[in-house]
């Protein structure tokens, strides 16, 4: 324990060191009296230029950047470059670079033909930028719109982004976005054990941060890669550096006019089954029947607002799976299901939402599903462990499964949640960038 508050400690400094632009630019942030409703007068990061073209000026740049790396109706890298910034290598994370590709699809590494700089894919052959990736850059730039949902993507691939400037002691800038579902904080925090890409973190599914808030709270608590914090406190513990040198720094961008009430239409969507901000209200809690039989609706023109199965009663709303960009091969292509369309307006969807994960309809569907003992996917073993259910690394634990299984009521579920709940908002409050919710 002693160590950890020293450790704290260093960490504090070196933010206070690689954060200057967050002390310096703290009064543009936003306006305390306003809740800033109106999505139109909320600026993310990459659209005050003023605030980060100078730490990049005469430097190589390395940038992490998707189809959601927009200013205004501008790609960042196109308003990097014509603003005379040299690119050296685009990385892109799941999906792409350009945002096209199904979840979970290897995506490999090209040349863009709109820039001629090199894209990089760290969700193919390998999740983190090597040594040769790095050799000629001065500066690694992130700038991905976030959902703000643990199992989706872009916060491991953050994560690793963090722990590899921090192994090879390059300075990182995050252009923050606002969370549009940054308003509220649920759902069961997640257990050591049931770590994997759709989940490294004892955060709960909805954890009402920005990607730089998180940055800083991953950074902050010691929750990088052993290497990554070895290397980190080394350099912490030197804090010498001859002038000109390159070295880790954690630089967060903020959003302009931007409150944790905020209320912020994505412009672009984010991934290809991500189609608006009704999915997104719904998505932290119907992305659970990934995890099941169930069809999750990839495939139609509702993902995550539809779902179902072939056997299901009949009597219920009826869909049909296809193939289409970005869901080429979606669960139980072409047969005809029957389930349920929670699909509304955006406003309607946060009423039904209530700042909760809403679980009665993964409830209802395992009452109603015959084969019950087929419900949840699993590994193909004879002997399985928690962690072989998918649906289980979703969830961050094993006792969701069990949960439904058991036919424990939905409100004590919820209320279940609320020890490790109240411990992790604790945490999440030294970390926030903006007036919370």
């Amino acid at each position: 324990m002693k160590l950890f508050k020293s450790f704290s400690f260093f960490i504090t400094v070196i933010l206070l060191i690689g954060s200057n632009c967050v002390t310096q630019t703290k009064g543009l942030m936003y306006d305390q009296g306003d809740t800033n409703k109106n999505s139109k007068n909320i600026l993310p990061a990459a659209e005050r230029p003023e605030l980060y073209l100078p730490l990049l000026k005469g430097k190589k740049v390395a940038v992490f950047a998707n189809q959601t790396s927009m200013v205004g109706a501008n790609h960042l890298v196109d308003v990097l470059q014509q603003s005379g910034i040299a690119i050296k290598v685009i990385f892109g994370p799941e999906h792409g670079f350009r945002g096209t590709a199904d979840a979970g699809e290897k995506v490999e590494t090209t040349i863009d033909k709109a820039t001629g700089v090199p894209v990089v894919s760290l969700y193919g052959k390998k999740r983190k930028p090597s040594k040769e990736d790095l050799h000629d850059v001065d500066v690694m730039l992130f700038d991905i719109q976030d959902v703000g949902v643990r199992f989706y993507t872009y916060i491991s691939s953050l994560q690793e982004y963090m722990e590899t400037a921090i192994e090879f002691n390059l300075p990182l800038i995050v252009l923050d976005r606002p969370n549009p579902n940054g308003h509220y904080v649920d759902g069961p925090v997640l257990e050591p054990k049931f770590k994997s890409f759709v989940g490294m973190q004892p955060v709960p599914i909805v954890y009402g941060m920005t990607i730089g808030e998180y940055a800083k709270m991953l950074l902050g608590e010691g929750w990088l890669s052993k290497e990554a914090m070895d290397a980190y406190t080394k350099n912490v513990m030197a804090a010498i550096y001859p002038p000109g040198a390159k070295y880790f720094g954690l630089t967060i961008i903020p959003c302009g006019n931007y409150t944790h009430k905020s209320k912020y239409i994505l412009p672009v969507k984010p991934s290809p089954n991500i189609p608006d901000i009704a999915t997104i209200y719904w998505y932290p809690s119907t992305c659970f029947f990934e995890g099941t039989v169930l069809s999750e609706g990839r495939g139609t023109d509702k993902p995550f607002q539809i779902f179902g199965h072939p056997s299901l009663p009949k009597n219920l709303y009826s869909f049909t799976p296809t193939s289409r960009e970005g869901a080429k091969e979606p669960k139980l292509k072409d047969q005809l299901c029957y389930g349920w369309n929670i699909s509304d307006t955006p406003e309607e969807v946060l009423k039904k939402v209530d700042n909760r994960i809403q679980l009665s309809w993964l409830i209802n569907a395992y009452k109603l599903f015959p084969d019950k003992s087929n419900f949840f996917l699993s590994a193909k073993k004879e002997k399985l462990e928690e962690t072989d259910y998918y649906f289980n690394k979703l969830a961050g634990n094993g006792t969701l499964m069990q949960q439904v299984k058991n036919g424990v009521a939905e409100k004590d579920i919820h209320k279940s949640w609320e020890p490790k709940l109240n411990e992790f908002k604790l945490t999440r409050k030294k970390y926030l960038l903006y007036p919370d919710f």
